[in-house]
């Protein structure tokens, strides 16, 4: 009788423990093209096979009661073109936090929320992923040792600050996040202000976007400034456009980035056209050209030992699942 009760019990608290258990979820995207680039990589042009940030991830939250959850976010990136890593294990986002009435705070290592707020809405056509991301873009927050606080949505208003640690003997990778985003029906509009500690470099964008029908129309404009290199001021201007028809979607993007304040012929055009469709809700077919035209001094988007205007023609498949 004693030996049927306890494992009654066991049992019992075996269900209880299984019904506390985080709810976890996989997910993930394979984003593979075939591209043939001109001064790209190499000084040159090539065929190649392309990975566009793919990535495996695993997130889940635990209701702890009261209104306050236990949530945690892991990506990892990977090479589809190779199987191998991308940068580091968890090069994507990877943090554990509590979330409640309050809003949320996170630790770990968190993508720049004012990066969020502005650039990555006007990547429309392919997520700002492989070549055809968005090269001109002043990115400062060093990702690591970061603690964020997100408010509850406010009349569709949800702010957020983050503050990246100092740590080792670096100074200036301690960087200052302040960033905010505002929904209402068609309308999204956001700011990102980004400060780093030791070298004073900082950057403030803002952005919009707005749906009508068939058509998306987006833009952001950010001011930067940098004092690493002396470079000094700079103003960069992006306009994307999306039309849909069916299962199919045209993009087209461009953007410019005026000389560094200290530093001639430093400036750049970027612009991007292209074609999604639509397979599935999860699985679309793509193709894309697009081309940076840099000035003598500018090297964006063209690695080192690369030529000048780097291009691409690429037709891609992207799934998420």
């Amino acid at each position: 009788m004693k030996r049927t009760l306890i494992v009654a019990a066991v049992a019992a608290l075996g269900t209880s423990a299984a019904l506390a258990q985080s709810s976890v979820t996989v997910f993930g995207r394979v984003n593979t093209s075939v591209e043939y680039q001109k001064d790209v990589a190499v000084d040159g042009k090539q065929t190649v096979l392309q990975n566009n940030a793919s990535r495996l991830g695993f997130k889940g939250t635990e209701d702890l009661g009261g209104g306050l959850k236990a949530d945690f976010y892991l990506e990892h990136r990977f090479n589809s073109d190779t199987g191998t890593q991308s940068g580091d294990f968890w090069s994507g986002d990877a943090w554990v936090g509590l979330s409640g009435g309050f809003g949320n705070i996170r630790a770990g290592r968190l993508t720049s929320a004012a990066y969020y707020a502005t650039a990555d809405w006007i990547g429309l056509h392919n997520h700002d992923t492989g070549t055809s991301e968005d090269k001109l873009y002043t990115y400062l927050s060093q990702n690591k040792n970061t603690v964020s606080y997100q408010t509850p949505n406010l009349s569709g208003f949800v702010g957020e600050f983050t503050v990246s640690a100092a740590e080792g003997p670096v100074e200036t990778n301690k960087v200052y996040n302040l960033a905010g985003n505002y929904d209402a029906g068609p309308l999204h509009l956001g700011v990102g202000y980004e400060h780093q500690a030791g070298s004073k470099d900082k950057q403030l964008a803002v952005r919009a976007l707005y749906e009508f029908g068939a058509f998306t129309v987006g833009g952001y404009y950010q001011r930067s400034d940098l004092n690493t290199d002396d470079l000094g001021k700079r103003n960069l201007f992006r306009i994307a456009g999306m039309y849909t028809l069916g299962a199919s979607e045209f993009h087209a993007n461009v953007g410019y980035a005026d000389d560094w304040s200290n530093a001639d012929d430093t400036s750049a055009i970027q612009w991007t056209l292209a074609y999604n469709y639509n397979l599935s809700k999860r699985t679309k077919v793509y193709a894309f050209y697009t081309m940076v035209d840099n000035k003598s001094n500018a090297a964006y988007g063209t690695a080192a030992g690369a030529g000048k205007d780097p291009s691409s023609f690429a037709v891609g498949v992207r799934h998420n699942f």
